[in-house]
């Protein structure tokens, strides 16, 4: 976290420390390390992960991987499920197409609408994905000790599920 200012008056400092930007900061921390975690694994294909290794994968690109369901999704779909506008998602989708982890099919129950699916190199993203998370999650654990992350959990878990 990055330290306060000295000039920042003492009545003004509640706006580095509150929960949401704290939130905020550790979720980024999270994602990145997340990211470079999937720059390093030899299971992403090479170009996959030389993107994730030059910064091009940020986090508007997790969207995708957190949100897109193995049976596929309408952009619409996913861009609700992503806290994201239509346009927002449709403009990363077409990203995610050229970059060959997502591809754009038919709706079977809507010949007008699109459904956006994984590929294989993306169920492979998908996959180091998890690993990625898992290995971020269990460093976590020890920055903190496991009794903080099981409450921390518990707490982030309560709160979400009470939006």
């Amino acid at each position: 976290m990055s330290e306060i200012s000295p000039v920042t008056p003492p009545q003004d400092v509640w706006r580095q420390t509150h929960l949401g930007r704290l939130l905020g900061h550790a979720m980024r921390r999270f994602d990145a390390r997340v990211l470079q975690l999937m720059a390093r694994d030899v299971e992403v294909p090479l170009a996959l992960s030389n993107l994730a290794a030059r910064d091009k994968v940020g986090a508007a690109h997790v969207h995708i991987t957190r949100h897109l369901s193995l049976a596929g999704d309408r952009i619409t779909d996913l861009a609700e499920k992503a806290g994201m506008t239509k346009q927002a998602m449709a403009d990363l989708v077409l990203q995610c197409e050229a970059w060959g982890l997502v591809t754009r099919d038919i709706d079977p129950h809507d010949a007008r609408a699109k459904r956006v699916r994984f590929t294989e190199a993306g169920l492979a993203w998908l996959h180091a994905f998890h690993a990625a998370v898992t290995q971020a999650e269990t460093e976590f654990r020890e920055a903190v000790g496991d009794d903080v992350a099981t409450v921390v959990a518990l707490g982030l878990e309560a709160y979400a599920d009470g939006y």
